[in-house]
């Protein structure tokens, strides 16, 4: 894989990732205003969650036309923020950023009470374009393709993890209307969040209680159950197996969990690597088989934290879908939103069976 690090018109960092040898020289010739990130974090007093304020993501581009796609290489008459005609993989500074490095300001509290914590909201995001193909998607890319865009988390997940004031870093993937992608441009996104997330901090807690008490990683022992009855088994490699989560939440829900305890996607060797990229790709070709059209999607890294507790940590990616027939959704009513308690219309078994029959 070869890097290339190149600058926007604002300043931002653009990296290409590709696949053999090529010179990246093309400038961006537009006439951009620097970035204006006005992000804050709170500490809700009620639930010990930090939230993230970002009110100027407002303006962010909303559905562009596809000729006028931001995120397609640029074309005469035509830049976006791509400067390059063409490119494999690329990762760029987030125009709109939720975190940024360069927010300032200090920690305080709201009103100036003490009740409920204020902070900056420094940190990063970036976006991933895993294909210069604007029709293209994840599922159609090659396992070599696939190969580059790992090769691309891994290092951003590193280049992230050094910056100052990150706590964890995540990388995803929206895909669908129905999700609330406004861009339809295959893509996805990495956070450098300046906290660990709830549901790290919770999974962490679940993995301590249960390793003080059986000595062993309590996703290990999943993944060991999951293999052995292989009820909900979608896909299996030499390093990777992919299965419905025993008590799934989603009408689609499959983890991709790799053999060895690994906390980030750094620490995969080579041919890890390449495994995933057969296993995940023949997911996501049965998920847009499971009812004759692209499902929409989130596909979430779950990655331990840059600096605690990264022996319990243990690394695997999450792809879920809101999408419970052709033309139906699964709304989050009052018992999931009011309460956080999933009521799934399907059985874990069910859904391994729906999706290993689309294959």
């Amino acid at each position: 894989m070869n890097r290339t690090v190149r600058r926007l018109a604002d300043g931002r960092e653009i990296i290409y990732f590709d696949e053999e040898p090529r010179e990246r020289t093309a400038v961006d010739t537009r006439d951009l205003p620097q970035v204006a990130a006005a992000s804050e974090i709170r500490l809700d007093p009620l639930s010990g969650e930090w939230v993230a304020m970002a009110a100027h993501r407002q303006t962010r581009t909303y559905k562009p036309p596809a000729d006028l796609c931001p995120l397609c290489p640029s074309r005469p008459g035509k830049p976006s923020e791509i400067p390059e005609s063409e490119y494999d993989v690329v990762v760029f500074e987030n125009r709109f950023p939720s975190f940024s490095q360069h927010v300032t300001g200090e920690p305080g509290s709201v009103d100036g009470l003490g009740l409920v914590p204020t902070a900056p909201g420094r940190g990063r995001c970036e976006v991933v374009c895993f294909t210069s193909d604007h029709n293209g998607s994840f599922a159609k890319l090659s396992p070599g393709r696939v190969r580059t865009v790992v090769d691309a988390w891994a290092d951003r997940t590193e280049g992230l993890s050094a910056v100052d004031g990150v706590e964890q870093v995540f990388p995803f993937e929206n895909r669908g209307e129905e999700i609330g992608v406004t861009l339809s441009h295959p893509h996805g996104q990495i956070y450098g969040y300046p906290f660990v997330t709830p549901k790290t901090r919770r999974a962490l807690e679940v993995a301590r209680a249960y390793h003080d008490q059986h000595g062993k990683h309590v996703l290990g022992d999943v993944l060991e159950a999951e293999r052995k009855t292989g009820a909900r088994v979608i896909a299996e490699g030499e390093h990777w197996t992919a299965f419905v989560p025993p008590a799934a939440r989603w009408p689609v829900h499959v983890l991709l969990v790799p053999h060895r305890q690994v906390p980030d996607i750094p620490a995969l060797h080579d041919d890890e690597r390449d495994d995933f990229a057969q296993v995940y790709l023949d997911v996501l070709r049965r998920c847009d088989a499971l009812y004759d059209r692209q499902l929409p999607y989130i596909a979430a890294w779950n990655q331990a934290p840059v600096r605690v507790d990264r022996e319990l940590g243990w690394l695997h990616l999450e792809l879920f879908s809101i999408l419970r027939a052709p033309d139906k959704l699964k709304y989050l009513a009052g018992s999931e939103s009011g309460m956080a308690v999933w009521i799934n219309d399907a059985t874990p078994e069910q859904i391994a069976e729906r999706l290993r029959a689309a294959g």
